[in-house]
């Protein structure tokens, strides 16, 4: 299972589709089809505490279309972390102050290692012998889902050194 009860295959499905970015229409959109409520209010509160990333603006083609706001996609991720982590009974400032300690590191490796594959992808596209180009492909997928795990589990561990931070600060009951 993946991140707030969302198969790990639907948030790589996700990602995949808006490797480019994600529209805070999109975000928004996407977490109504998870049954996840989240608000274009909510999304600039995040972005503006830290907790999420801000959009980089991007130029529509064509004359005089202007450009529009995308997120990196890993953010529809994030929300739903950030939603469960404070299902779990923790408030903003706890989320903000204590668990996101590595968030904009791990941000950062998992753009770095999606730009490793794409480049590599586009090599083996290149490649004439077939044979070489099914093997490499199938060694390329095996990284890919290595470099899933590798995400995952670090963000996990992040998520768990921080809970168990946050228990350890918080007061003994007086009675």
């Amino acid at each position: 299972m993946g991140v707030g009860g969302i198969d790990q295959s639907v948030l790589r499905r996700i990602e995949d589709e808006y490797a480019l970015g994600i529209s805070s229409a999109d975000i928004l959109d996407l977490l109504a089809s998870l049954g996840i409520k989240f608000s274009e209010a909510t999304l600039r509160k995040w972005v503006q505490l830290g907790l999420l990333p801000r959009s980089v603006r991007v130029g529509i083609k064509g004359k005089n279309t202007g450009s529009h706001g995308m997120y990196p996609v890993t953010v529809v991720r994030q929300i739903i972390e950030i939603k469960e982590l404070l299902s779990d009974g923790l408030t903003i400032e706890q989320v903000q102050q204590n668990v996101l300690f590595m968030r904009g590191e791990l941000e950062e490796l998992r753009r770095a290692i999606a730009k490793v594959f794409v480049t590599l992808e586009a090599v083996v596209d290149k490649v004439e012998s077939q044979s070489l180009r099914n093997s490499v492909s199938v060694d390329l997928n095996h990284a890919r889902a290595m470099a899933d795990q590798l995400l995952e589990r670090l963000a996990n561990v992040e998520t768990n050194l921080a809970r168990r931070c946050e228990i350890m600060e918080v007061p003994a009951a007086t009675g």
